[in-house]
C-alpha cells in the first residue's frame, strides 16, 4: 500500500508520486493513478521489487546492464576512485589517469578509421556532440552550407534538441516542437517485415532504400548534407536488424557524395550483436561513432563520441581560429565514471564476454524464432542478444491492433506478472535485450515466461 506523505493531507500527492511525477516514457495520466513499480535490489540478470517479487530484467535495464546487477569489481572500481580522486575535469588541457587510460583502451578496440574519443555523460549527449562536430568540421573545410543530417524513420538517437530531432518516433517529438531548425531529413525505416513492398526480398528492399537515399541527396543537393546517422540495429524504434546488404549499399552512396557516416552504437556497442561493435557486424566504416550504455554496464553515466583522424585534424585547425574547442560538460570523463568504464572493458576482455555472447546467441535466436509461431507474433527478429517480437492482430495481413487495445502495454503488464520486465516499443513490439552474461538455462526460463505472457495477452485481447 502506498504510504501517505507525512506532511500533507490524505488527498495530496505522496512522496513517491512527487518523485516520479515526470517519469519518462510513461502515460503520465495513467501513471498518476497507478504509481510506479519500485525496484529495490538486483543480482545477476534478476531484480526484485519492494514486495519481494523476482523478475528477469529482459531489457538489461535500458539496454545497458551488460554485466548484470551485482558485479563487485565495478563497485570496487568506483569506491577506489572515490577515495583517490572523486572529481576532476578535462577543461583547459587538464586530464586525470582514469580518463587517459580509458581513452587509450577505447581506441584499442574502436573500429577503423576512428582515432580519438570525446567523453560525455549519455547517449543523447554523444549524438548531440557528433552533430556539432559534423557541423564544425564542415565549417573547418570551408563548406558552411553542408549542414543537413539524414536519419531514418523510427530511428532513436536521444532526446535533446538536435538528437531529439533525429529521433523519428512521433511520441518523442510531438509537442516538443521537434524536429528543430530544418536541418534534419528522414528516410524509410529499414525493416523488411513492415516496409518491404510485395515481392521484394531483402536484397531488393536494400536496393530500393539505397536508391531512395540517392534521390534525397539529389533533391536536397549533396553540398547541403553533412552526415547520415544510423544505428546498426534500430533498437528503440522496434529492435530491427537491417536487411541483407543494406549498409554496404548505403555507404557506397554516401562516399560518392562525400557525406559523413555517424554510427550510433549507443545500444549495439560492446558486444550486443556478437561483435565488439555493430559496425563490425555489418561492415560499417564510420567517420564518427557514439557509444554509452554498456560502456560502464550502466553502473554510472558515461558515453563518448569517437572521431576519425581526418575529422580530428580538421577540428584542431579550426580550434586555432577560435583559440579553443568550445564543447565541454562538467562531468564529461568524470574520474569515477571513467574508472568504472575502464574496469568494464577489462572484464569484457578477461572473461571473453564476446565469446560468451557468440556461444549463447544461437540458442537465444532459436527461442526468438520459435515464438514467431505464436498467433500474436507477426515478426520475430534479432541478432546476437537483441530481439524484437512484433505483435499483430492478423498475421496474414500484418494488421496491428487498434491503439485503444493497448496491446503492447498489455503484454508488458502480463510480462511483469509472468516474471520479466521490459517496455513496449513502436508497433507493439516487445524488446528483448538481456544482460550479456545470461546463460542458456536462463534464456530458456526467460522465453518460457515470455510465452506465458503472450498466451495471457492473447486471452485478454480476445475478450475485448
Amino acid at each position: 500500500m502506498r504510504e501517505a506523505h507525512p506532511y500533507s493531507n490524505p488527498n495530496s500527492l505522496s512522496a513517491r508520486d512527487i518523485a516520479f511525477s515526470l517519469h519518462p516514457y510513461t502515460n503520465l495520466a495513467a501513471h498518476r493513478e497507478k504509481g510506479p513499480l519500485v525496484i529495490v535490489r538486483g543480482e545477476g540478470i534478476h531484480v526484485w521489487d519492494e514486495d519481494g517479487k523476482e523478475y528477469i530484467d529482459a531489457l538489461g535495464g535500458l539496454w545497458c546492464t551488460s554485466l548484470g546487477f551485482s558485479e563487485p569489481r565495478l563497485v570496487q572500481a568506483a569506491t577506489k576512485q572515490l577515495e583517490a580522486l572523486p572529481f576532476s575535469h578535462s577543461f583547459a588541457h587538464r586530464a586525470h589517469p582514469p580518463a587517459i587510460e580509458l581513452a587509450e583502451k577505447l581506441m584499442e578496440i574502436a573500429p577503423a578509421p576512428l582515432a580519438r574519443p570525446f567523453f560525455v555523460n549519455s547517449g543523447s549527449e554523444a549524438v548531440e556532440t557528433a552533430i556539432k562536430i559534423a557541423w564544425y568540421t564542415q565549417n573547418a573545410l570551408g563548406r558552411p552550407n553542408k549542414k543537413k543530417i539524414i536519419g531514418r524513420n523510427r530511428g532513436y538517437h536521444g532526446v535533446l534538441v538536435a538528437s531529439g530531432s533525429l529521433t523519428a518516433i512521433p511520441a518523442m517529438q510531438n509537442d516538443f516542437d521537434l524536429p528543430f531548425g530544418g536541418r534534419f531529413l528522414k528516410l524509410t525505416t529499414p525493416c523488411h517485415y513492415r516496409y518491404a513492398e510485395a515481392g521484394e526480398d531483402e536484397a531488393m528492399f536494400a536496393d530500393r532504400l539505397a536508391a531512395e537515399l540517392e534521390e534525397l541527396i539529389e533533391a536536397e543537393g549533396a553540398d547541403t548534407i553533412a552526415a547520415f546517422i544510423a544505428e546498426p540495429v534500430m533498437a528503440g524504434g522496434g529492435a530491427m536488424p537491417p536487411p541483407a546488404g543494406y549498409f554496404e549499399k548505403i555507404q557506397a552512396v554516401l562516399k560518392q557524395h562525400d557525406i559523413l557516416f555517424i554510427a550510433d552504437e549507443v545500444v549495439c556497442g560492446f558486444g550486443r550483436t556478437g561483435n565488439m561493435w555493430g559496425s563490425d557486424t555489418y561492415g560499417i566504416q564510420p567517420d564518427l561513432l557514439t557509444c554509452a550504455k554498456q560502456f560502464s554496464s550502466g553502473y554510472l553515466p558515461i558515453g563518448a563520441t569517437l572521431v576519425s583522424g581526418a575529422i580530428y585534424e580538421a577540428m584542431v585547425e579550426q580550434s586555432r581560429k577560435h583559440g579553443m574547442f568550445g564543447i565541454g560538460m562538467t562531468y564529461g570523463g568524470h574520474p569515477v565514471c571513467a574508472a568504472v568504464a575502464l574496469e568494464t572493458l577489462k572484464i569484457y576482455e578477461e572473461r571473453d564476454i564476446l565469446g560468451h555472447v557468440r556461444a549463447v546467441a544461437p540458442h537465444f535466436q532459436r527461442r526468438v524464432r520459435e515464438l514467431g509461431r505464436h498467433p500474436l507474433v507477426g515478426d520475430a527478429r534479432g541478432v546476437g542478444l537483441i530481439a524484437g517480437l512484433e505483435i499483430v492482430q492478423d498475421k496474414a495481413t500484418k494488421a496491428s491492433y487498434p491503439p485503444e487495445a493497448n496491446a503492447g502495454a498489455l503484454l508488458i503488464e502480463k510480462g511483469a506478472e509472468a516474471g520479466f520486465l521490459t517496455r513496449p516499443l513502436p508497433s507493439d513490439t516487445l524488446g528483448v535485450c538481456p544482460p550479456l552474461i545470461i546463460t542458456e538455462p536462463e534464456i530458456d526460463v526467460l522465453f518460457d515466461r515470455i510465452a506465458r505472457a503472450l498466451d495471457a495477452t492473447k486471452t485478454a485481447l480476445d475478450r475485448l
